[in-house]
């Protein structure tokens, strides 16, 4: 059931992106679609969404943006979810500041879609509300990863709060990483745009915030689905009694049931079984 609507919290679903390292997937299917568990990624987070009471919330799509305007123009969406689309990928500060008239004087929740994640996101809103140290604008999700040179690895104080980032590198201090999803006060968006030339939020943004980010640790799923062997991954994570039934049966439903995207993603999960 759908929790109260939370007034004063917008979301942004980064999914404009192209999906490079899942090709050949991605040249016929969008990365923010792919099916977990038979269903599209986005579904959960939307559902996601709707169940921590965000009814407020802004997609914006550049990769097969047609089949992302689909997906986002069925009837379940329409009253609260709005698309933008991207000429060319704005980055993810570039797309807060491009849409500030939606975020102004908002919590903003961040997301990148192809993240997928399952965690009690009402916990994290009342932690960052109810809990953060008051010098911090941003709460940064994280979760604990098995392959840290790929990530972005934190460190922290004793209050949770970042004192140290690594970003991709060899060897780094830990496996607790930056999941990519943040909660963001007002004044952080008032400084972005003062930065125009400001685009990626994980090199160019987060260093110049060390000591102002709080954390709020994800102990249940979480993998960013960009390789074929996480995508794999998340597939054997899929549990329905955890995380829901299957698509809406409306038409888009159904028509994405029977998609060859399916038959693929088998295909990628049996290789990727018979290989470990």
């Amino acid at each position: 059931m759908a929790a109260p609507a939370v007034n004063g919290v917008r979301a942004l679903l980064l999914a404009a992106g192209s999906g490079s390292r899942l090709r050949p997937l991605t040249d016929e299917w969008p990365k923010p679609l792919m099916p977990i568990g038979g269903r599209p990624l986005m579904e959960y987070w939307l559902e996601a969404f709707q169940s921590a009471g965000v009814r407020d919330v802004l997609v914006n799509v550049h990769h097969h943006a047609e089949q992302m305007m689909k997906f986002l123009e069925r009837p379940q969406y329409r009253a609260w979810v709005s698309a933008v689309f991207e000429a060319s990928p704005l980055g993810t500060a570039g797309t807060l500041v491009a849409n500030l008239e939606f975020f102004v004087g908002q919590t903003t929740l961040l997301v990148h879609a192809d993240n997928w994640s399952q965690c009690d996101l009402g916990a994290f809103l009342a932690f960052h509300h109810n809990q953060r140290p008051a010098s911090c604008p941003v709460t940064m999700m994280t979760f604990d990863t098995s392959i840290p040179e790929s990530c972005g690895i934190v460190e922290t104080d004793p209050a949770g709060v970042v004192i140290g980032f690594h970003e991709k590198v060899v060897d780094p201090p830990g496996n607790r990483a930056n999941g990519a999803v943040y909660l963001l006060e007002p004044e952080l968006l008032e400084w972005l745009v003062n930065q125009p030339t400001t685009s990626d939020f994980s090199t160019e943004v987060l260093p110049n915030l060390l000591g102002r980010i709080a954390t709020w640790h994800n102990s249940e799923i979480h993998r960013d689905i960009g390789t074929p062997e996480m995508l794999a991954l998340a597939q054997q994570d899929w549990n329905p009694d955890q995380v829901g039934g299957g698509s809406e049966t409306d038409d888009w439903g159904e028509w994405f049931r029977d998609h060859p995207v399916h038959r693929l993603i088998d295909e990628l999960t049996t290789d990727f079984q018979d290989s470990r």
